[in-house]
């Protein structure tokens, strides 16, 4: 059973994630390596289907398998030409803030704003929707990953 608890901890895994992949890439390490952990530990490719739409994601908008995933956050396999690499972007920091969390059994949802900071220590505003099942060890993976610049008003 999953409790809000399960998901912060995701999250807060899912950020430093993107953390350790920018600071592996700014000093030569093996970025690649790290970002493909990352996906394996964390999204749910190995057990089934994934809806992942990535914020920066146009013409390749949806990424339905692990090479995909890996593309959008470090460019490192060509499956997607349009990526640049997200995760390589020098990011120092990644903060969530759920507007809520639904738990229900072994799954669960989340959607907010999740920020990312900026080399420079600006805060990069996108929101999000995740979800969540658990894998056979009770580990949390994203089988959802839903995300968007905020909408212009003007």
């Amino acid at each position: 059973m999953i409790d809000v608890s399960d998901v912060e901890s995701a999250q807060q895994a899912w950020g430093a994630g993107i953390v350790a992949i920018a600071s592996a890439h700014s000093t030569g390490g093996d970025y690649v390596g790290i970002a493909s952990n990352h996906v394996n530990s964390l999204y749910a490719y190995q057990i089934g289907p994934v809806l992942f739409k990535p914020t920066l994601a146009a013409i390749d908008q949806f990424r339905p398998t692990f090479d995909t995933a890996l593309s959008y956050f470090v460019a490192s396999n060509n499956a997607c030409p349009e990526d640049k690499g997200f995760a390589i972007k020098g990011w120092k920091d990644v903060r969530f803030e759920n507007s809520d969390v639904i738990v229900d059994g072994n799954t669960a949802l989340a959607m907010g704003n999740y920020f990312f900071t900026s080399p420079e220590g600006d805060e990069v505003k996108v929101e999000y929707t995740f979800g969540y099942i658990q894998d056979g060890d009770g580990n949390l993976r994203i089988q959802l990953h839903h995300s968007s610049m905020p909408a212009n008003v003007g």
